[in-house]
């Protein structure tokens, strides 16, 4: 019990010391603040939106956004360090935008793209289609002797990462050939086979 009350007290003063940070915003980035606690933020890429808890105070001072808490009460200083880090990602995405590549490892296994639907052949019985969202832009290629890569693009983090994870369920890699979907460049620990175990 005393090391999960650590452990809380631990992330809870990470999370402050996350909130305290300003938000350095782009020259081409504007952020407004709503009555109502929404923010939006625009920039080159797009235009994103969130609201944020009525006890959290967004407000901004020259070419920075600050993320203010009203007391030192635990939810506030968690509060405090999740707006902070979620804004951030917004005034990322709005100005450099997202992406994530993804690794199709398995032999006959491949990828295309068309109209913003991906169709993948996972060694199943029948290709799987997933239609994307128009938030989010898909490419898939496939060189010669490499395992085809899909890659996703977005202004918004949490909708690419949600993207990659459900792409990634479709086929998980497994730990002895390796075979399934990973990120690019991403080590697999890999279990030695039985026959392996008998030598």
């Amino acid at each position: 019990m005393l090391a999960v009350k650590c452990f809380v007290t631990y992330i809870n003063s990470i999370m402050s010391r996350i909130g305290k940070k300003p938000i350095d915003l782009p020259a081409n980035v504007t952020v407004t603040v709503d009555s109502g606690n929404l923010v939006t933020v625009k920039g080159p890429k797009g235009t994103l939106s969130r609201k944020v808890d009525v006890d959290i105070t967004v407000r901004q001072e020259a070419s920075q956004l600050l993320v203010e808490r009203p007391t030192e009460q635990k939810r506030h200083k968690a509060l405090h360090g999740l707006y902070r880090a979620l804004l951030n990602n917004m005034v990322v995405g709005v100005s450099n935008g997202y992406k994530q590549s993804l690794e199709i490892v398995g032999v006959g296994y491949k990828a295309t793209v068309a109209n913003n639907v991906l169709e993948l052949s996972l060694g199943y019985s029948h290709g799987l289609f997933l239609a994307l969202p128009d938030e989010v832009k898909a490419s898939a290629v496939t060189e010669k002797g490499k395992n085809p890569v899909v890659t996703l693009e977005g202004i918004d983090k949490e909708l690419v990462g949600q993207i990659a994870a459900k792409i990634k369920s479709l086929r998980k890699v497994e730990p002895y050939k390796g075979k399934g979907i990973r990120n690019l460049g991403q080590a697999i620990r890999r279990k030695a086979g039985k026959t392996a175990a008998k030598k």
